[in-house]
């Protein structure tokens, strides 16, 4: 362990990870950015997700910095054999196969658990116990299950969200687990099985629109049909078709909003005095602010919005975000070596720790390349 891992919080825990894909990765380098060392087991030939094409072909770069890589075959005794010695000199075990797989190779919590108490293991599932808990699961088949493609889209046009939301906070979550779990063991001596899930992920995810149900009695409309609490919140087109969302939540910013546009006929209209009396015209004040932002450009507008304290935000494309000056001078956005040697920017946890960034410690891991270091300590201690 360098100088630098020994200054981050999860100096000295050490995790071995059975995944692949998203979620169980993005669990493991939130470890591995703490401080956590943290070996991904690979079958030969390495993990399949590094080779994706399409929309998963960031998957790995993204999931799974800061890690070892260790190639085992444990469909094979040998591997599960060496497996399950690794297992013994780790704290935490990480895994999100398909249900029942590591039952069947004697790599389950309940096998392992037995040989060492103190072992913490997280599951990574697509549901919990439950009538549902040996279905397969994916992102999007939980999001249709679980409400948010059904609130994000038009009414009858489900539309999943654009990312892996569920993936990636399902190993949020298992790594809010092993965290209580590290720190339960400090009291009990003892580990414990995590089990995170993507169905009940994304129903968390979807609580508040349940408990608006509860309250009201009225099944929430999707978010394209919503009714406002603000008049103006919305996207609105601009000249030369740019867009930009804008929003004036309160009847001082309302104001404000109108002298920024040189609007001063709506601030005095006593129609749009308040609030509740502009939502209950909104279509039409929102088609005479259409009129006049169409005057106006993104380059000229969003200044002055910014100066007068209005929320906006222009519609931002992700390829745009590798030159966001906000994200590089924040140290939000750094460089990384690959495993094929050349360099890219990633995004690192939003978390400010003590004035600090947990960050990029090492490149990213080449199929088996410590292989040998990991293994290699085993056959020492057992010479000891």
């Amino acid at each position: 362990m360098n100088a630098e891992d020994n200054k981050l919080p999860l100096a000295g825990v050490r995790v071995v990870e059975f995944t692949h894909m998203v979620m169980g990765p993005t669990c493991g380098m939130i470890l591995a950015d703490l401080g956590a060392e943290v070996i991904k087991i690979e079958p030969p030939g390495g993990d399949k997700t590094r080779k994706l094409p399409g929309l998963g072909i960031g998957f790995f770069r993204s999931f799974n910095r800061n890690k070892k890589s260790v190639v085992l075959d444990i469909t094979t005794e040998e591997g599960r054999a060496t497996a399950t010695e690794l297992v013994g000199q780790c704290d935490v075990v990480l895994e999100n196969f398909r249900p029942g797989l590591m039952s069947k190779l004697g790599l389950d919590y309940e096998i392992l658990s037995k040989k060492y108490p103190r072992l913490i293991y997280v599951t990574h599932k697509g549901f919990l116990p439950g009538p549902y808990e040996n279905r397969l699961a994916l992102d999007e088949v939980v999001q249709m299950m679980g409400g948010l493609s059904y609130m994000t889209g038009p009414e009858g046009r489900p539309l999943r969200a654009g990312t892996s939301v569920n993936d990636i906070m399902g190993g949020m979550f298992g790594a809010i687990g092993v965290l209580a779990a590290l720190r339960e063991r400090e009291r009990t001596g003892r580990g414990q099985e995590v089990q995170s899930a993507l169905f009940e992920n994304c129903v968390f995810l979807s609580s508040q629109h349940m408990q608006q149900f509860a309250m009201t009695g009225e099944p929430p409309p999707p978010m394209p049909s919503r009714v406002s609490a603000w008049s103006v919140y919305d996207v609105f087109t601009l000249a030369e078709g740019e867009q930009l969302f804008i929003g004036a939540v309160s009847d001082k910013q309302f104001l404000t909003l109108c002298r920024v546009i040189d609007a001063p006929e709506l601030a005095a209209d006593p129609a749009l005095a308040t609030n509740a009396l502009r939502v209950a015209v909104r279509p039409a004040l929102l088609k005479r602010l259409g009129e006049i932002f169409a005057r106006h450009r993104v380059e000229d507008l969003a200044p002055r919005l910014e100066e007068a304290g209005i929320p906006y935000a222009p519609i931002v494309r992700p390829d745009q975000l590798m030159d966001d000056p906000h994200l590089k001078a924040s140290g939000g956005l750094v460089p990384m070596e690959c495993d094929d040697g050349g360099m890219t920017e990633v995004v690192l946890l939003p978390l400010l720790m003590g004035g600090r960034r947990p960050g990029v410690r090492r490149a990213l891991a080449r199929v088996g390349e410590h292989t040998e270091e990991v293994l290699s300590q085993l056959a020492a201690r057992e010479a000891i």
